[in-house]
């Protein structure tokens, strides 16, 4: 026999689970329009969506959808895309 609590914390959890599909198909859709548009040289478009892709990655990383340092490494490697290359 399954306890009440049991039940609930399982609808909690399948809850939770679609919202962090949810959430980090979003970010993985946000972050490849943003590579997409840096190939294409379109660099005031990149800016733009640069700037949601670090509000979206901090926000994943504070509800823990992913680590703080992952969250920082993609933000300092996307970054390195837009800035040009130094020699």
């Amino acid at each position: 026999m399954i306890t009440k609590s049991a039940k609930k914390a399982n609808r909690q959890n399948i809850k939770r689970r679609a919202i962090n599909a949810k959430n980090r198909k979003n970010l993985r859709e946000v972050i490849k329009n943003y590579k997409k548009s840096v190939l294409d040289k379109n660099s005031d478009e990149a800016k733009k969506i640069l700037s949601k892709v670090y509000q979206m990655l901090d926000k994943a990383a504070k509800t823990n959808l992913i680590a703080k340092n992952r969250a920082s490494r993609l933000k300092s490697r996307l970054t390195k895309l837009l800035s040009p290359k130094k020699k």
